[in-house]
């Protein structure tokens, strides 16, 4: 949705201009743009390690990029079997009997950890460091897109300070000094518009996903600790329920006989 929010946004400013009677090409100014984004990625990057560039491209594809986020709900119900099959055959058959543990290297190394000792506090510790890693990787991405929504409108300013100083140095043709203050000020605007239109907004998302990633993170160490302590059925559901919404969860007692996932699918539709 973000590609689609931006495009909006640009249509909503554009439009305005048009039905105010502006010129929108009047925003086409390549001094004022390649200062202010020049500027802007520049004074953000200055803040980087030569390694982190890496991880700001794969975050800015990732907040423009549809992502494929794991899903809480359908690991509850993999889970829940998963719990069935552990009753009969250990603890060491998950690696096998959840989907999960074959595709995500975090489902893995719980499902090892929890077939290796039984230490809760030592799965845990392991797991919510991995989460711990992440966020900091994930806030060097975010990060820097915050940073960026914080310098732009500064640099616009600064575009327009020495805009304003090359008109002050030219007052000799007063028929020219409307256009050239006029030109002047495009630099603030690139400098708000860039900043409220692109990257506050790519910070946003990439805020959003990291937030989705951690709470199915967390919602990963929960379910396995408690198959370690042995829970299954409604225990192991209603320890899990907090980490999804009120729609995601089936309704045991209402939907007794009913298959797992189907109040999800009717409630969605």
């Amino acid at each position: 949705m973000t590609p689609i929010g931006i495009g909006a946004a640009l249509f909503a400013i554009l439009a305005s201009m048009i039905m105010d009677h502006g010129q929108p090409m009047s925003l086409i100014n390549i001094p004022a743009i390649l200062l202010v984004f020049g500027g802007t990625i520049g004074v953000s990057v200055a803040g980087l390690d030569k390694k982190d560039l890496k991880t700001v491209r794969k975050a800015f594809k990732k907040a423009m990029t549809k992502a494929k986020i794991a899903g809480g709900p359908a690991f509850v119900e993999h889970l829940m079997e998963a719990a069935r099959e552990a009753r009969g055959q250990g603890l060491l058959a998950l690696e096998s009997s959840l989907p999960e543990a074959k595709t995500d290297p975090f489902v893995r190394t719980g499902v090892e950890l929890i077939g290796l000792t039984s230490d809760p506090e030592r799965v845990r510790s392991v797991l919510d460091a991995e989460i711990d890693g992440m966020r900091a990787r994930h806030k060097v991405g975010s990060g820097f897109f915050k940073n960026m929504g914080g310098f732009a409108p500064t640099v616009g300013i600064l575009g327009t300070v020495i805009g304003l100083i090359q008109v002050l140095a030219n007052l000799s043709d007063p028929a020219k000094l409307g256009a050239a203050i006029a030109s002047a000020f495009t630099a603030t605007l690139w400098g708000v518009m860039s900043a409220n239109v692109f990257w506050i907004p790519i910070y946003n998302k990439l805020t959003r996903r990291s937030e989705e990633e951690t709470l199915y993170k967390e919602l990963v160490t929960e379910g396995l600790l408690a198959l370690q302590e042995g829970l299954s059925g409604p225990q192991l559901r209603d320890r899990l329920d907090p980490f999804l919404s009120p729609r995601d969860r089936v309704d045991t007692k209402k939907d007794a006989g009913a298959a797992p996932g189907v109040e999800r699918e009717e409630s969605a539709a």
